[in-house]
């Protein structure tokens, strides 16, 4: 069977049909001001005690959600619920495991960025939470990193633009986003000891540089500060970040800083006046050995031995009923009610469009193609077409679904199929749909199925031997740092192998079968030697696709979606090209550990250092092509105008994402290439679109650590314009 358009049109045809998705019941918020004043009026009636008490949490054993503040009843003031995020709303039942952050990144989408925000805040909503844990905009400093899934990768622009869009989208509906974790908050082991030691400009440029957009321009709600220390100091007590002319505040925040659970140190003083308004979970934790400091007498002690003036206390607590009173949750705000059922079928549907926009298709073989490259036999390569398999295997424990009595309520799971991380910041299995079970669905009656959904080699290759496809489904999980230990690893992974031999599971079926396919989920990078083997037809990425991962990747496999996600990081062959590393100090003692890469993580390191990666930042292919066209830059006030064009030129309607990166004048002492622009753009078949992208002065800006300020350097700028990092299609200049 060929491929023609009319077939193909068909086939897309959800692909490119809106989900209906509305921001109807958008709030109309309070502005700042009118929200400070109402703010000020309540705090103004309150005793010493009951602002305190606004300012620290219950304890984890009075708490009704992840945490709770204590409610000033006779004034109106609820307990003000905190739930854990940012893949959705955990621990809950009744709600849709969305995809991770890190697959909202390989989207390139904003608008499903958005949407994801909207229906993530939707969700919280009917469950009466007053304020999300997330979004996470931690930078992944090294692919190992154990909960680098739960933010958007190792490029500070596409963190800022991952977080501003949930942001937007969570607060657009009434609940208040927590961005964390503040800052430099990169590594498991160790975490509650690690003392980073980073310079100004990777503070501003790198760590800090995802909060700017969300603070200016979102109107965020709140931050949490990180267990670790920066140069020595604790972030909860650091008045570089947290202080009125600190970070924070001189960048226009006008939230509340909350700790991080356990991350607060030394005295109440000391903290409040740094800059931290509520401690949770307001109780000391010896496992973290820090938390606790704000209660049984610490913070009101402070205030009333003058310690901590009546004026700060007045601050904190009026920062932290501000944004409560500009999300309007004062007015008819539901109750707490966690047994409530907050899933529809408009979240399902955007959790399965979101987790096919994310599947980046990493290497496609030519069809039936005659290529010396390719063993004898049929090469079908991906779309599948159902008239041209008769028999197929399904292979892998990632292919099964997990027994979920083998998980914990932190989703740290030993079997079945990735989903999502584990740890705080995972979701719900509760309505899984594993891959294994949602192929045999599609597949019917149409081919027979072979299964071996386990990791063993043998049992796998015998399964998949002369059949006219091998689906091969592998993994690897990492999440936070928790008491127990998943493959041997305690939150961080131990290396960027495949888990439980999916290496040699892959190699072994391939050696038997010539029409191998290949799904990864995974929390990050995996070394792929085997990428290039004759047989593998076909390798998918799939990340940590949330509930539709079933759903989702058949519409992938069999040409319903035409693949658009792309790398938001390298994938190398060692894990020296990362220039990086995890310290795996399990030492109760401070460690201190020194961000010597500055500037240059992932791509960015790569670039500097002459290395190429087995698969580049930004990159992933198609069922078409495009080509690019008519480069125009032009000034505009002080920004830049970027205009292109895309053109498909290949068979088959999709979505390319174009890619802007910018280079520096020489002596600036930035990368090679920054990331300061992206888009995803739905073209027909032989359709042309135009293109533009803003560069904005602070997209053209570095951190001055002489003046302390951004500063435009002189020069020439070089503007690339590519479909990857590697793959630059278009070069200008101003």
């Amino acid at each position: 069977m060929g491929f023609g358009k009319l077939r193909w049109a068909v086939l897309l045809l959800p692909y490119f049909l809106p989900l209906g998705y509305s921001s109807a019941n958008a709030v109309e918020t309070r502005s700042w001001d009118e929200s400070y004043a109402l703010s000020h009026k309540v705090v103004s009636q309150m005793t010493v005690d009951e602002k305190v008490g606004v300012l620290t949490g219950v304890t984890f054993a009075k708490s009704k959600c992840n945490g709770d503040t204590h409610p000033v009843s006779r004034l109106g003031i609820p307990a003000l619920c905190f739930k854990d995020g940012p893949a959705g709303v955990q621990p809950s039942k009744s709600v849709t495991g969305f995809p991770a952050g890190i697959n909202a990144a390989s989207t390139f989408s904003r608008t499903l960025m958005r949407k994801r925000g909207e229906a993530i805040g939707r969700e919280l909503k009917g469950k009466g939470v007053n304020t999300w844990y997330g979004p996470s905009i931690d930078i992944m400093r090294n692919p190992k990193g154990g909960r680098g899934w739960e933010a958007f990768g190792p490029d500070p622009y596409l963190n800022s633009e991952g977080g501003y869009e949930t942001i937007m989208g969570v607060q657009g509906v009434g609940v208040q986003a927590c961005a964390k974790h503040l800052a430099a908050n990169n590594q498991e082991h160790n975490r509650y000891n690690l003392s980073v030691t980073l310079d100004d400009r990777a503070m501003w440029e790198v760590y800090g540089y995802p909060y700017i957009r969300s603070i200016k321009e979102a109107d965020l709600s709140s931050v949490m500060c990180s267990f670790n220390r920066i140069n020595g100091t604790f972030t909860c007590s650091h008045p570089k970040l947290l202080a009125n002319d600190g970070f924070l505040r001189s960048n226009g925040f006008k939230g509340f800083v909350v700790s991080d659970y356990g991350a607060t140190h030394g005295t109440a003083a000391e903290i409040a006046n740094a800059g931290m308004e509520m401690e949770q979970p307001g109780e000391f934790d010896p496992l973290v050995n820090g938390g606790g400091v704000f209660t049984e007498g610490g913070l009101k002690n402070s205030v009333l031995n003058g310690t901590v003036s009546n004026e700060r206390l007045d601050e904190m607590a009026v920062r932290v009923l501000a944004p409560w009173y500009r999300l309007r949750q004062d007015v008819d705000y539901p109750p707490i009610d966690h047994a409530a059922n907050v899933r529809s079928e408009e979240h399902t549907a955007l959790a399965k469009e979101i987790a096919s926009a994310s599947a980046v298709l990493l290497k496609n073989a030519p069809r039936n193609s005659n290529s010396s490259s390719l063993t004898p036999g049929r090469h079908f390569g991906l779309p599948i077409l159902r008239s041209e398999i008769k028999e197929m295997a399904i292979i892998g424990e990632d292919a099964k679904q997990p027994d979920l009595s083998l998980c914990n309520e932190l989703v740290e799971c030993t079997n079945g199929t990735l989903a999502v991380g584990w740890g705080s910041g995972g979701n719900s299995l509760e309505f899984l749909v594993a891959p294994a079970d949602a192929i045999t669905s599609y597949v019917g009656d149409s081919a027979t199925i072979a299964t071996s959904l386990s990791n063993d080699a043998t049992a796998g290759a015998a399964a998949a031997a002369n059949k006219d496809v091998a689906f091969v489904f592998v993994n690897a999980r990492s999440g936070e740092w928790i008491q127990n230990i998943v493959h041997d690893q305690g939150g961080d992974r131990n290396d960027l192998e495949l888990f439980y031999e999916g290496r040699q599971l892959i190699e072994r079926v391939a050696a038997v079968c010539n029409n191998t396919i290949v799904v990864v989920h995974s929390v990050g990078p995996v070394f792929m030697p085997w990428s290039t083997h004759p047989n593998i037809t076909a390798i998918v990425y799939a990340g940590v696709p949330g509930e539709q991962s079933g759903p989702s990747i058949v519409d992938v496999l069999y040409g319903n979606y035409n693949p658009s996600g792309r790398l938001p990081f390298s994938i190398a062959d060692t894990e020296e090209a990362y220039g990086t590393q995890i310290v795996y100090d399990r030492t109760i003692g401070p460690l201190t550990l020194n961000y010597t890469e500055g500037l240059f993580l992932d791509y960015r390191y790569m670039e500097e250092h002459g290395i190429s990666p087995r698969f580049e930042y930004g990159f992933g292919l198609s069922y078409t092509t495009f080509s690019y066209g008519s480069l125009d830059i032009r000034s505009n006030g002080s920004s830049k105008s970027v205009t292109f064009s895309i053109r498909n030129t290949g068979g088959v309607d999709g979505t390319e994402i174009p890619q802007l990166y910018l280079g520096f004048p020489e002596g600036s002492g930035e990368p090679k290439k920054v990331l300061r622009g992206f888009s995803d753009v739905a073209v027909r078949v032989d359709e042309i679109k135009n293109v533009t992208m803003t560069l904005t002065e602070l997209d053209m800006s570095v951190w001055d650590v002489t003046t302390q300020q951004w500063t435009v350097p002189s020069g020439e700028f070089k503007v690339y314009i590519g479909a990857s990092v590697k793959d630059i299609r278009l070069t200008g200049s101003f």
